[in-house]
């Protein structure tokens, strides 16, 4: 929706990221796991830190979506 502000995006990606962790039944714990695994160093407390802000990079959300398994993305659903 045009016209959103920052935070209502944040929100919107927080909730997206949650959604595809509890779909694919992965845990912080797991993906920090993952991700280290995929050559990205995260801890339980940063992966939760950065889901919690909604904030992250588009490496990380990447990342997050490749080493979940997340086929693919559909814009139009955030």
């Amino acid at each position: 929706m045009s016209g959103d502000s920052e935070e209502q995006w944040a929100e919107r990606t927080k909730r997206f990221i949650k959604a595809e962790l509890k779909r694919a039944d992965v845990t912080y714990d797991d993906l920090a796991e993952r991700l280290c695994k995929i050559g990205l160093p995260e801890t339980r407390a940063s992966v939760a830190n950065k889901i919690s802000r909604g904030t992250f990079s588009a490496v990380f959300l990447v990342a997050t979506l490749k080493a979940i398994g997340c086929p693919n993305v559909r814009v139009e659903d955030l």
